[in-house]
């Protein structure tokens, strides 16, 4: 795997653990949010996830070797939380239950979708949220998160070039649909 350079954040190093965590809730807490989102696509789940997320890493703090960003280190323990969730019981009884119900996903109240929609054309947005999960989450991570590559292999826990493979495939599929106008097409 291709080493990424790491500069560990100096400017939290010399707080304590409270205070750490507090400026990183602050300065991740929404695209943290966002992140769990995106897999979830519930508001309210994805604002629970996010809070797991913050007590993990308050526990972890002291154990934090720096072999990556806090950005890094912090979402990858979102993407595992959001799996974590997939395989649970209740998760599949909720979905379940949404599915008995008639409930359909109600991504337009969520407020933090209502940004994407502010930044980004909705229609877009409906695309790369319709993407099956593998193909969305490389390409939120690449293009609404902004990292490298090499960051999304590590953080996936997979190969660079499968990265790169899902993020042409991704594309594709984007590509198809948009001149399609379909939501469904692939």
């Amino acid at each position: 795997m291709i080493e990424v350079e790491r500069k560990p954040d100096t400017s939290i190093e010399y707080l304590d653990n409270e205070e750490k965590i507090t400026r990183l809730m602050d300065q991740y807490g929404q695209e943290v949010i966002m992140l769990a989102y995106t897999y979830v696509k519930d508001k309210q789940l994805a604002e629970d996830i996010a809070q797991e997320v913050f007590i993990k890493c308050y526990e972890k703090l002291d154990s934090f070797r720096h072999e990556s960003s806090y950005k890094t280190w912090i979402y990858r323990i979102t993407i595992n939380k959001c799996k974590d969730v997939f395989k649970s019981w209740h998760y599949r009884l909720l979905i379940f239950t949404d599915l008995i119900k008639g409930k359909k996903d109600i991504a337009a109240q969520s407020a933090e979708f209502e940004n994407v929609k502010r930044e980004e054309n909705l229609w877009v947005a409906e695309m790369v949220m319709s993407l099956p999960l593998k193909l969305r989450e490389v390409i939120i991570l690449y293009y609404f998160e902004e990292l490298k590559i090499e960051e999304i292999a590590e953080m996936l826990e997979i190969k660079l070039n499968t990265v790169k493979t899902r993020l042409h495939r991704a594309r594709y599929v984007l590509e198809k649909k948009l001149k399609r106008g379909d939501l469904n097409g692939r």
